[in-house]
């Protein structure tokens, strides 16, 4: 994605995206016209419902993980400061 456009399905489209590149806070308006504008485009590109639901699963997933990975770097900074192992008691 680069400045709030991502490419559509064909080489020469492009789908305009709510907000820019900008990091920080979003308005959670501009993620339920992006939510919407993603399904309404796998649905009209022959996606069906069953599918919709199996890719938000692995978005979960992909979430999940990323903030897993972080809580446990988090978890382990400190006693990687000192030169312990994490797991030594």
């Amino acid at each position: 994605m680069h400045g709030g456009q991502i490419q559509a399905a064909g080489p020469s489209e492009t789908m305009a995206l709510p907000f820019g590149d900008a990091s920080g806070p979003r308005d959670s308006r501009a993620l339920a016209i992006l939510a919407k504008t993603i399904y309404r485009e796998l649905r009209s590109s022959g996606f069906e419902a069953r599918d919709v639901v199996a890719l938000a699963g692995e978005l979960l997933g992909q979430v999940t993980s990323e903030v897993r990975l972080k809580s446990e770097v988090r978890r382990d900074a400190p006693a990687q400061l000192v030169g312990a192992s994490p797991r030594d008691p």
